[in-house]
């Protein structure tokens, strides 16, 4: 039984060293497996041997002849030596276990303390669950065989150290030390004394890979695997299901809602019909009624006449006094109301005519009414008469009152005088005693009054045309009284459609005045006329042809909806509002906007909130820029009061953010880089971006505001508290233990910022704008909720996004909130490297550059571009990108003396890669700085640079002063950089000569004339010099180079003398060397010379050609016995004279700026396209000379 026992012990124990031998083998770890080789064979197990002897005894992998080398000894070593040296290496070797056994008791000590925090705060173990099943997915796969490690594809990182810490545990367990001690320097990269604290550290682990290993099979593993990775893409399917469930659901309670709306729309409107219906019979029958009373009234009036007539025969005499005072007095007062016209049109031209004619129909009527008596007074008392001091007779004060106020009908007081800003029109109140009212003079009296407001309504649209425009608003209180009294609705329709139309083309002032009248009308004449008879007037001229008038409807719903019923407010109105925000003028959607936020607090319900609200993003988004102002300064506000729903338009504005920038295409298509995250934002979705971040800007303080009103905490009072209370360490410390809920709050930083930060990922780095408004609002956010929110709360979840996890403290965040914060975490190299680009300057700016963190944001930066470069971590891998972070914190000046402390720092360290880093973030930074911190800080520091011992940093600093020649034309800044340059080219070499001829290039078309000057004789004087050595790329590089400089500096305004002794020649010297030109340069440096040489062009042909040995292209194609030369001899000589000595006239050459700026940006269009007419390329013209070898013959 022992014997049996002991068998399958030997068995699993050579079980487990063909394992080890295997993966020794397949991982090519030679040393290991050769150090246990050697202690299998001295433990004499050497059937275990056998697969690692036949490796090493292969002569293909060892050859015999290197292996004698390596096992021969050493010239003059003897037994003796050799023992001291083994000696010596014992000696060292206990020196290292006692090393090594005090280091593994110091990591004992260390991982007990690990566990003990981890205990403290547990977290989430599900990635090590499944980092586990992983790991024995891939580790059954191993069968007996020899199935390969590579089977299951490469290892991955964890993998590979859990199967490596196994291995050498392994070779401790069995005493091979030295392969064991081996094995771990042959494994370089990780550290196998430490084992991270896994589901895969477990004792003798080997072993139990092992009885894993053989309790499973590979189809097992193969079908566990593949389940794995079927529930991963099922999730992943189910969370896209869900996602488009919610999206579906959210459409469906959308048109639920609108489908309710019209519905409720549709009942307001039967109703509605069904109360007009009704009206519309009581009016009838209350026409009917009076039509039998005004019958009566009639026949009651004409036996009051024969009354009448029966007293003044017995009293002829007074009567006819009477008469005759009572006519004097109504023609005086007929006059003093035609004066009172002709005063009021006194400006106006052919009006006399008109008002003369009304005077006499008043006085006919006046007259006519005159011959009835004045009721049953006559004859009960005598008239009362006075005489005045002419001899008169006068009327009593209550006749006049009686006469004056059925003339005039109403009272109107008039409270604009020249350019008032509106007209107050005050109704007079007949308060007659009850028998008055039912006496028949008062009933004379108010048909005369209605026979005068018909006399004016016929004579105002005659009036009005030839009134002078801006004595206009004189006539508002007739024609407001004319369409309260009027009988008639059509009269009054016209009489409305006069007070709209009263000015064709109406000024702001103009508007609010007729704007005015309309609101007294609408004040006289109640709800129901106002509906029918201002609101139609408001309808048809919503697509009247000119802004103004359309401007003048917009204003009316905003301020004629208050003398409307509720009903009409939020349909007519609102579908009026809605017509007039799709108009074409700006002016006309900025009313419609203004008055729609008027508008809003007088609707009587919530029932139009939705389309409210896509009218508000409408309007957000508008192209206009005061569109967008009117609508983010009052309409937001307004519907945020109105509606009260805060949450559902922050919900919908992030939303709209988003989707504005993920319909953009991507910059690259490749999957997995950069680019493929990064969108190309178009100009409309880039506005929309823009003008919805200011709108959550807008939003923040009622968001702010929302968040301390539902502060839980009962140690918080909301009535005596300051508002960082709310936000303090204490309150953050009470949200922190997730006993009570804070949506309000959480929404910020859960919902919000990360939002925020999906939109950086997709924002390219040319986007500063938008960055700027994301940063901009940040910091909002940390003024109002205080300086603990953005310690604790904002800081952390910037630091996580941006992939310095290690620095974010969750302290002050819920369990519950913790994970979603560290999910911004980003996951894969590449979104690490995105991260740095797009998160990191919001959180050095937006962040760290609140007034409250400028320490901090100096610590940070140092510890970023200093500390962790000397470490070889972080900054190492992402130099552009933190570059281009600190190059957008520059953008905001109040940062600049703390990157300059900075910049300094690394400029004096003794790093050579510090130092380059300064140069390359000095030239970063040129463009966002003034001419005086160029010449304090930049300029001292490239100097440094450029002065150092070092060739690289010194050709790093180059391009920095390109870029500040480009940028500055300050004539010593310009001084300082020509000194400069001239050191660099004083050093001879190919490299600094390169670099300082493009970065001068690149400056010639925003430099001074000095510098271009400077450029020019640099270029004279080198490529007079020419070059040694047959290295060709080389000399290409050179040519290529100063080929652009030359470019650069034609499509520049050059004096004659610059044109003809440098620039010239430096294009001969150039040509000299045409193995090294490129033929698009080639060409364009032949065209610049052809027309820079005007006259001349010949003589330097032929020098070009002396120097080339060869005819050149020049003088073949432009010479005298060239094409073009007969072309152009042919059109100004006669063709009997072909040898005629006089020279051909050259061609006018248009020698435009835009020309040569065309030559020098565009070369490659100049390879194979014609100049003009009259100038052909030289491609065309070579085609041409082989295509036609008479041409010359036909030309002479």
């Amino acid at each position: 039984m022992d014997a049996a026992g002991g068998g399958a012990a030997e068995e699993r124990w050579a079980s487990l060293c063909n394992c080890v031998v295997n993966f020794l083998l397949e991982e090519r770890y030679h040393l290991t497996a050769l150090e246990l080789l050697q202690e299998l064979q001295e433990d004499g197990r050497h059937a275990h041997a056998l697969r690692l002897r036949s490796f090493f005894s292969d002569p293909a992998l060892f050859p015999p002849d290197l292996v004698a080398r390596a096992s021969s000894a050493p010239p003059g070593a003897d037994p003796q030596s050799l023992l001291e040296e083994k000696i010596a290496s014992q000696e060292k070797l206990a020196l290292a276990e006692y090393d090594l056994r005090l280091a593994k008791e110091d990591l004992s000590q260390l991982k007990l303390e690990l566990q003990k925090q981890k205990e403290s705060s547990p977290e989430d173990p599900s990635g090590l669950i499944s980092d586990a099943l992983t790991h024995e997915g891939s580790s059954s796969q191993q069968d007996k065989r020899d199935v390969k490690i590579s089977a299951l594809g490469p290892l991955k990182d964890n993998e590979r150290k859990d199967l490596n810490c196994a291995v050498k545990e392994y070779l401790l367990l069995a005493g091979y030390r030295l392969a064991a001690m081996t094995f771990i320097e042959e494994v370089p990269d990780q550290d196998l004394d430490v084992w991270p604290n896994s589901s895969a550290c477990v004792p003798d682990a080997l072993r139990r890979y092992y009885y894993q290993y053989l309790s499973s099979t590979t189809e097992a593993a193969e079908e566990k695997i593949s389940i794995l990775r079927e529930n991963e893409a099922l999730l992943k399917d189910n969370d896209r299901l869900k996602a488009e469930n919610d999206s579906l659901m959210k459409s469906r309670e959308a048109a639920n809602n609108q489908v309710s709306v019209l519905r409720k729309s549709l009942e307001a409107t039967h109703k509605d019909i069904k109360e007009k219906e009704k009206t519309v019979q009581d009016l009838k029958q209350s026409v009917d009624v009076q039509r039998k009373e005004l019958n009566d009234c009639r026949a009651e009036i004409t036996a009051l006449k024969m009354y009448i007539e029966g007293a003044q025969s017995s009293k002829q005499l007074f009567v006819g006094n009477s008469d005759g005072l009572k006519r004097s007095h109504s023609i005086a007062t007929s006059t003093g109301f035609s004066t009172s016209l002709n005063k009021e049109d006194e400006n106006s031209k052919g009006s006399e005519s008109i008002t003369n004619k009304l005077t006499e129909d008043a006085q006919k009527d006046i007259q006519g009414v005159e011959t009835s008596a004045e009721g049953p007074q006559v004859s009960e008392a005598p008239v009362s008469c006075s005489t005045d001091e002419n001899g008169g007779y006068g009327i009593s004060e209550e006749d006049k009152s009686v006469l004056n106020g059925n003339l005039h009908g109403a009272s109107m007081t008039s409270k604009s005088q020249g350019g008032s800003d509106g007209i107050s029109v005050y109704l007079s109140d007949d308060r007659v005693p009850t028998d008055k009212l039912e006496s028949p003079s008062k009933q004379k009296s108010d048909k005369m009054g209605l026979e005068t407001i018909k006399i004016v309504s016929d004579a105002l649209p005659k009036i009005v045309p030839y009134v002078l425009i801006n004595h206009r608003e004189e006539l508002l209180p007739l024609i407001i009284c004319a369409i309260e009294k009027h009988p008639d609705s059509d009269v009054r329709d016209s009489l409305t459609h006069t007070l709209f139309n009263l000015i064709k083309r109406p000024d702001e002032q103009q508007r609010r005045i007729i704007m005015d009248a309309c609101v007294e009308l609408a004040k006289s004449v109640g709800e129901m006329r106002t509906e029918t008879e201002l609101l139609p007037q408001c309808w048809e001229q919503i697509n009247h042809q000119y802004e103004e008038r359309r401007l003048l409807v917009a204003q009316s719903c905003g301020e004629l909806a208050v003398y409307v019923r509720p009903e009409i407010r939020d349909s007519l109105i609102l579908s009026i509002v809605q017509q007039l925000v799709e108009d074409g003028a700006t002016v006309v959607r900025e009313a419609a906007t203004h008055n729609l936020a008027l508008l809003l607090p007088l609707f009587p319900n919530l029932d139009k909130y939705y389309k409210v609200e896509e009218l508000m993003f409408q309007l957000v988004c508008d192209p206009s820029g005061a569109v967008v102002e009117v609508a983010l300064r009052e309409l937001v506000p307004a519907v945020v009061r109105w509606g009260g729903k805060l949450d559902q338009i922050s919900r919908v504005l992030l939303a709209h953010i988003l989707a504005s920038a993920q319909r953009c295409p991507p910059i690259s298509g490749v999957e997995g880089t950069i680019d493929s995250h990064l969108r190309v934002l178009g100009e409309q979705e880039r506005w929309n971006i823009d003008v919805l971040l200011r709108m959550l800007t807008e939003l923040l303080p009622f968001i702010h505001q929302k968040a301390i009103e539902a502060c839980p905490f009962a140690s918080v009072d909301p009535t005596s508290s300051a508002p960082e209370d709310f936000f303090s360490v204490s309150s953050l410390k009470l949200y922190a233990t997730g006993d009570t809920e804070w949506s309000a709050f959480e929404w910020m930083h859960t919902d919000c910022l990360p939002d925020l930060i999906k939109l950086a990922c997709l924002l390219p780095a040319k986007e500063d704008n938008l960055r700027t408004i994301i940063t901009k609002y940040l910091l909002e956010v940390s003024r109002l909720y205080g300086k603990d929110y953005l310690e604790h709360i904002m800081l952390p979840v910037f630091l996580v996004a941006a992939g310095d996890i290690d620095s974010g403290d969750f302290t002050y965040f819920p369990l519950s909130i913790q994970s979603k914060v560290r999910g911004l975490r980003p996951k894969t190299s590449t979104a690490e490297k995105l991260a740095i680009l797009c998160v990191f300057p919001l959180l050095l700016s937006g962040i760290l550059g609140s007034p409250s963190s400028r320490q901090q944001l100096e610590e940070y930066l140092r510890k970023v571009l200093i500390q962790n470069t000397k470490d070889g971590s972080f900054s190492m891998h992402h130099t552009t990108e933190i570059i281009n972070a600190v190059r957008f914190l520059c953008l905001f000046m109040e940062h600049h003396g703390v990157i300059f402390n900075i910049l300094w720092e690394m400029v004096v360290s003794s790093d050579t890669n510090l130092k380059i880093n300064a140069a390359a973030l000095l030239k970063a930074l040129v463009p966002y700085i003034d001419v005086k911190v160029a010449s304090t800080h930049i300029l001292p520091a490239l100097i440094t640079l450029g002065s150092d011992q070092n060739l690289t940093v010194k050709y790093a600093s180059i391009d920095a002063f390109g870029a500040v020649a480009q940028h500055f034309k300050n004539d010593m800044v310009v001084e300082k950089i020509r000194i400069q340059m001239d050191a660099f080219l004083e050093d001879g070499s190919h490299e600094a000569t390169i670099s300082v001829i493009r970065a001068l290039a690149v400056a010639v078309p925003h430099s001074t004339d000095r510098l271009r000057e400077y450029i020019l004789f640099i270029a004279f004087n080198l490529t007079s010099i020419t070059p040694t050595g047959d290295d060709i790329e080389r000399r290409r590089e050179r040519a290529n180079v100063f080929c652009e400089a030359l470019r650069a500096l034609d499509a520049t305004d050059l004096p004659a003398t610059s044109v003809r002794d440098l620039l010239l020649p430096s294009i001969q010297n150039l040509l000299k060397d045409l193995d090294a030109l490129d033929p698009a340069h080639k060409e364009a440096l032949e065209i610049i010379a052809r027309e820079r040489s005007g006259g001349t062009l010949e003589s330097i042909s032929k020098v070009m050609g002396a120097h080339l040995g060869i005819a050149s292209s020049v003088t073949s194609f432009f010479g005298e016995s060239s094409l073009l030369g007969k072309k152009e001899g042919g059109e100004q000589h006669d063709s009997a004279a072909p040898n005629a000595a006089q020279p051909n006239p050259q061609a006018p050459t248009e020698n435009t700026r835009f020309g040569r700026i065309m030559r020098g940006g565009f070369g490659d269009m100049l390879r194979g396209k014609a100049k003009g007419a009259d100038e052909p390329s030289t491609v065309a013209l070579v085609l041409l000379n082989i295509s036609s070898p008479n041409a010359e013959a036909g030309a002479g």
